[in-house]
C-alpha cells in the first residue's frame, strides 16, 4: 500500500501554484450566470485583508435537474476569474460524487467531494476489520487529545460496532480517490470526504476512527465533512442546540489537529460545513473556534445564489416579478415532486405557505420581504424560502425566458448576489 505521507508530499508539489487556502467557500450557481457577481464578494473580503478561496460546486443531481454538464462549471469559473482579473486561487468542486458518476467530472474539477453515505453500515469482511484494527491499535494506547476531557478509551464492542458502521464507507472513499488519481495524470486536486448525511453526529472517538480509517485506506483528505447536531436545512438558519454544536465543533477541531500529527495528513486538513448557507446563528461560534484553534474552514453553499436571483427578479418588478410569482405558484402545485429529494434538509409547514391568490396581489416589496433571509423583517417567510430553494427545476423549464430575464435584470440581481455572499456570509464568518 502507498504511504499516506508520500501521497501528501506528492499532492504538495504544485500547491504553490494552486491552493485550497486556509479558508475556502463553496458557491453553487444553478444557472451559471452569477460567477462574476459571486467573485466580487471575494474581492471585497480580500480588500478587508482576508483571503478566501472560492470553490464553484455543482452536484450530479443539480446538473441533471437543469440540463447542464460538468464542463460548464469549469467554463464559468475560468471566464469569471479572467473577466475580473482575479489573481487568487479558485477551484471547481465535483460535489457529492461516487464511482457511478465521477468520470464526467474528472477532466474539469480540481476538488472532489466524495460522498460515501450509502456505504455506511454495509458489511465489511472479518479479515479487513482485523487488518485495520492491527493498524489502529498502536494509536489507541493511552489515547489523549488536547482539548478533550472525555474518556477516549475504546471497548472491543465499540471497535466492532464502528468497524461495521464505517469501514466499508472509508474503503469506498479510497477506491474513489484512487480512481480519480489514476485519471488526473499527475494534476493537483483536493479531496473532501462527506460523512454528514447520516442520522447521528459523530462523537470525537468516531471522528478519530473515521480519520484513522481514511489514513489506513490511503486517502490524503484535505477537508472532512462530519455530521453535527441539529438541522441544517436548505437556505435557512440552523435549528438546534447552539451550545451542543459549539462543543462538537470544538472537539472536532481538536481531533483533526491530533490526526494530522499521528497519521500524517496535510497540515491544512480542515472541517467542512455542508448546507452551511444562511446558518447565521452558527457563524459567531464557528468564527470564534477557528480562531481559537488557528484552524481553517470550508463552508459549502448551494441554492443561496439561485434565491438571490429570484429576489433580484422580484425587485425588478414588471415582467420579472411576474416570472418570480409564476415560479412560486408552479412550485406550490408541484410541492411533493420538488421537495421530495430534499426531504431530510427542509422543514416546511405547508400551512405557512402563501396561496396563489395571495401571491398574485403582492407587490415587489412584499415578495422580496418574504423571500429575503432577514430575520428582523416580520414578513420574512422561511417556509416559502425553503420551497423556492427546491424550485430551480421550474426555472430551468422556463429555458430562454428565465435566462433572458436574468440577463435583462443583471445589475439588480448581481447586487443581491454579491451582498448576500459578502455581507451575510464571508464577513460574519471570517472578520
Amino acid at each position: 500500500m502507498v504511504d499516506l505521507a508520500l501521497l501528501v508530499a506528492c499532492k504538495m508539489i504544485n500547491k504553490t501554484e494552486m491552493k485550497l487556502g486556509k479558508y475556502s467557500f463553496g458557491i453553487g450557481d444553478r444557472f451559471a450566470k452569477q460567477g462574476e457577481h459571486q467573485l466580487a464578494a471575494f474581492e471585497r473580503i480580500a480588500a478587508d485583508g482576508i483571503d478566501v478561496t472560492p470553490v464553484w460546486n455543482k452536484s450530479f443531481r443539480e446538473h441533471q435537474t437543469v440540463g447542464s454538464v460538468p464542463k460548464s462549471v469549469r467554463q464559468e469559473a475560468d471566464e469569471s476569474t479572467a473577466n475580473r482579473n482575479w489573481s487568487g486561487n479558485y477551484l471547481v468542486d465535483a460535489d457529492h460524487i461516487n464511482l457511478e458518476n465521477v468520470d464526467d467530472f474528472i477532466p474539469y474539477s480540481d476538488f472532489f467531494t466524495i460522498d460515501v453515505a450509502k456505504f455506511i453500515d454495509q458489511p465489511t469482511a472479518d479479515q479487513e476489520i482485523k487488518a485495520f484494527l492491527d493498524f489502529l491499535n498502536p494509536h489507541l494506547k493511552d489515547l489523549k487529545i488536547e482539548g478533550i476531557t472525555e474518556d477516549l478509551s475504546f471497548t472491543e464492542a465499540e471497535l466492532s460496532a464502528m468497524s461495521q458502521h464505517f469501514l466499508k464507507a472509508t474503503h469506498e472513499a479510497g477506491a474513489i480517490y484512487r480512481h480519480i488519481l489514476k485519471h488526473k495524470e499527475g494534476d493537483i486536486f483536493f479531496t473532501e470526504v462527506s460523512i454528514d448525511e447520516v442520522e447521528n453526529p459523530q462523537t470525537p472517538k468516531e471522528l478519530f476512527f473515521i480519520l484513522a480509517a481514511l489514513a489506513y485506506h490511503k486517502v490524503p483528505v484535505d477537508t472532512i465533512a462530519p455530521k453535527f447536531t441539529g438541522r441544517f436545512n436548505k437556505g435557512v438558519d440552523y435549528e438546534g442546540d447552539l451550545k451542543q454544536f459549539e462543543k462538537e465543533f470544538d472537539q472536532d477541531l481538536s481531533v483533526i489537529t491530533h490526526c494530522v500529527k499521528v497519521f500524517g495528513f496535510d497540515a491544512n486538513l480542515k472541517l467542512s460545513v455542508h448546507t452551511g448557507s444562511d446558518k447565521f446563528s452558527l457563524y459567531p461560534i464557528i468564527g470564534k473556534l477557528i480562531r481559537k484553534h488557528n484552524a481553517g474552514l470550508h463552508l459549502k453553499t448551494a441554492g443561496t445564489t439561485w434565491l438571490e436571483e429570484l429576489i433580484g427578479l422580484a425587485e425588478s418588478d414588471g415582467d420579472a416579478l411576474a416570472l418570480a410569482k409564476e415560479i412560486y405558484k408552479t412550485a406550490l402545485n408541484r410541492y411533493d415532486e420538488l421537495t421530495g429529494p430534499y426531504s431530510t434538509v427542509i422543514n416546511i409547514d405547508k400551512a405557512e405557505l402563501p396561496g396563489e391568490a395571495d401571491i398574485s396581489d403582492w407587490s415587489a416589496t412584499q415578495f422580496t420581504d418574504a423571500l429575503r433571509h432577514d430575520q428582523q423583517n416580520k414578513n420574512y417567510n422561511p417556509h416559502m424560502r425553503q420551497l423556492l430553494h427546491t424550485a430551480y427545476k421550474v426555472a430551468a423549464e422556463k429555458d430562454k425566458h428565465f435566462t433572458e430575464q436574468l440577463e435583462e435584470n443583471d445589475e439588480v440581481i448581481g447586487r443581491n448576489v454579491t451582498d448576500n455572499i459578502y455581507k451575510r456570509h464571508l464577513k460574519p464568518l471570517f472578520s
